[in-house]
């Protein structure tokens, strides 16, 4: 116990004070891509043929880039002759709607809350239900990253629960095999209403690398309402937790 307590006092205050200030992230990090298209050549489609999951459509100053199916591999920046294309170290890439992941010419809009009455039931207390529908466990490592005491997700009001029953929605990681569907659809049906959807991660938004395999659904918002895309492969564990808070209203721009 000694030496615990020991340990606690050397630590210090391991919790990150999220929302403010803003995080600083290693370099490493690969956040939302940075799009020069005055740079980007009309007639090059370098990026798109190296992109895994033809997240890239165009060029030129129609370039668009789906934050729903990037992997966040670097694969078109190091295809890019012109640099016209950068990862940065933004973790703010949740959107309310689909296309709201979709960036070129015109800014990205940011997240919006929830409707005022789903606010008043969920705004200062949310619990989820993480389903894990054939994911690879990289969406559902960091999204459990959120629950250890550098995030402290609880502070905020919300928590994971063991049954959908107890839960005011789901939070759903992986690429829908079809063999999950019905799962799927019964946890939906147990989780009481109102209730939210989140769609975590490529491939429960797109399919990621699995886009197009027979077996593979690959679209959450096909079986359910989704109420918050959080795009990345997997998402940083403060991505998510930022689209979580911005539903609620707990984040602005």
């Amino acid at each position: 116990m000694l030496r615990a307590l020991h340990a606690r006092l050397r630590q210090k205050h391991r919790t990150i004070r999220y929302p403010t200030p803003a995080p600083a992230l290693p370099a490493r990090v690969r956040g939302r891509p940075r799009l020069d298209l005055d740079n980007c050549k009309t007639d090059c489609h370098a990026c798109a043929a190296a992109c895994p999951t033809a997240a890239i459509n165009g060029s030129g100053r129609s370039l668009t880039l789906d934050l729903g199916r990037c992997l966040f591999c670097n694969a078109c920046v190091e295809a890019c002759p012109s640099a016209a294309l950068q990862l940065t170290t933004d973790h703010v890439l949740a959107g309310r709607q689909r296309d709201h992941l979709l960036q070129g010419a015109t800014p990205t809009p940011a997240t919006g809350p929830l409707a005022k009455p789903l606010l008043s039931l969920f705004g200062r207390s949310l619990k989820l239900r993480q389903v894990s529908a054939g994911g690879c466990n990289g969406c559902e490592a960091d999204v459990s990253v959120l629950n250890t005491v550098v995030f402290d997700l609880a502070r905020f009001g919300v928590q994971f629960v063991a049954s959908p029953r107890h839960a005011d929605g789901l939070l759903v990681t992986g690429a829908i095999p079809k063999n999950m569907v019905l799962a799927l659809e019964k946890t939906y049906a147990a989780v009481p209403t109102p209730k939210v959807v989140i769609a975590t991660g490529a491939c429960a938004i797109s399919g990621g690398p699995y886009a197009g395999h027979d077996e593979v659904i690959g679209d959450l918002s096909r079986i359910l309402p989704v109420d918050l895309f959080i795009p990345g492969c997997p998402p940083h564990p403060l991505t998510t937790l930022d689209g979580i808070l911005r539903l609620l209203d707990r984040v602005h721009p």
